[in-house]
Parts: structure tokens; C-alpha cells; sequence
């Protein structure tokens, strides 16, 4: 497939740091292509860099070289407001700390995206909360709330945009086996119904082994794994 029809392109993106001993470089060189609809996961030990190159593609930080585009935009071209514009629009983001706002009940939570984009749509609201079963615990606070439900509030909060991008960053990495389990069924329903990417940074391997592709990370370099 011709690079023309990603979602994101990666070319020569590396990533270097100053350390007490010097410069450390966390990413070498990395070169990506991800295509829209596709479920892809990156895997590898603590400290490889995962995050890091979520954050990148995500915009929330820049490169110390080589190019990004994402939907079409290259981000080195965008300002902080221009890039927080294109996260909202085109990027839903689940962390393994769930990020929920504690003062607000899940159901404001999930509204908020949508309100950052000066939008209210009650029922797109009540929908992503039945997509992942809280419509009972819509009036909630997040404390009161398992930590799959949790989660489960922030994929919901995740896809109320339909974002054509889902970065989900370690996203079972706080729940027990089973919940984590339920958890990846939810996000790879989401994936096959709203037809939305799924970039995925995770420990979890049989997590990754449901992906499209499986991505290595290791001393600063992306390896493909063979197919699941």
C-alpha cells in the first residue's frame, strides 16, 4: 500500500535526551506506516520507548529528527493550538491510569470531549456509556467505580468524538487478567464496528497477539514480529 493512504507516517524518527552520562538516545531512526482501520500493537521491555513514541505521534512532544504526518498533516508544521485542535478531532486516548476527572461523574467525563469541541450531544453520550455497559453508573464518581469500570468510562470517553485514531497506552497494565480481558474485547469491538485505528502500547501479549501486526521496540528500533 502507498504511503498516501495512511492514517500515519513515520520517516527517520529518532529521539535523543540528555542523561548525567551524556546524550541517551531512546529512538533510532524509526520508520512506521499505519493505515486506517488497522490494529496494530507495540510491544517491549520497560524503558524501550513505548510511551515516548506514542507521545510523538501524538504530538504531545517533538522529535530530535525526522518527519511525522498524521491525517494527512505534518506536525512539525503545527503550533501547540493547531496540534491540540488536531488530537481532538481526529485522536481518542486511553491511558493505564484511566485519567478520569475525580470531581466530575463518569457521564461528564465521557461528555467532556465533546465539549472541549464546544458540542453537546446528550445522546452520542449515552450511547458511548451503553457501548460499555455503566448506563447505571452514569451518575457516579470515579472513586466509587472498580478499576475496569474505570477504564471501561475512559474507552467510552475515548470514542464519543469517533476518533479515527485510538492510542491506547498500556491500557489493561492496572486491571486483573479477567477485567484486562474484557477490556481488550471492548476496545477491538470498538476497533471492527467504528472502523477506528488502534494503535496499542502493551505488556500484555496475548493483548498484542489479537492485533493486525505486532511491532518490537528494542534499542530504539521497531522490529516486525510475525503475524498472530
Amino acid at each position: 500500500m502507498h504511503d498516501n493512504h495512511a492514517l500515519i507516517v513515520v520517516r527517520g524518527l529518532s529521539k535523543r535526551v540528555r542523561g548525567p552520562e551524556g546524550e541517551i538516545r531512546i529512538l533510532d531512526r524509526i520508520d512506521l506506516q499505519v493505515f486506517p482501520g488497522e490494529s496494530v500493537a507495540i510491544v517491549g521491555a520497560s524503558g524501550s520507548g513505548k510511551t515516548t513514541l506514542l507521545g510523538l505521534l501524538a504530538g504531545l512532544d517533538r522529535p530530535s529528527e525526522g518527519e511525522i504526518i498524521l491525517a494527512g498533516r505534518r506536525l512539525a508544521e503545527l503550533d501547540e493550538e493547531a496540534l491540540a485542535a488536531l488530537r481532538l478531532a481526529q485522536i481518542g486516548f486511553v491511558f493505564q491510569s484511566f485519567h478520569l476527572l475525580p470531581h466530575l461523574t463518569v457521564e461528564e467525563n465521557i461528555a467532556l470531549p465533546l465539549e472541549l469541541r464546544g458540542e453537546r450531544d446528550p445522546e452520542r453520550v449515552r450511547a458511548a456509556l451503553a457501548s460499555v455497559g455503566l448506563e447505571e453508573r452514569r451518575r457516579h464518581l470515579p472513586r466509587t467505580l472498580s478499576g475496569g469500570e474505570q477504564q471501561r468510562a475512559a474507552i467510552a470517553r475515548a470514542f464519543v468524538t469517533l476518533p479515527r485514531l485510538l492510542f491506547a497506552d498500556e491500557p489493561t497494565g492496572n486491571l486483573d487478567r479477567k477485567t484486562g480481558r474484557r477490556v481488550g474485547e471492548l476496545l477491538f469491538r470498538l476497533n471492527r464496528e467504528r472502523g477506528a485505528t488502534l494503535l496499542l502500547v502493551t505488556h500484555d501479549r496475548e493483548l498484542a497477539s489479537r492485533c493486525d501486526r505486532v511491532l518490537a521496540l528494542s534499542e530504539g528500533r521497531l522490529h516486525s514480529e510475525a503475524p498472530a
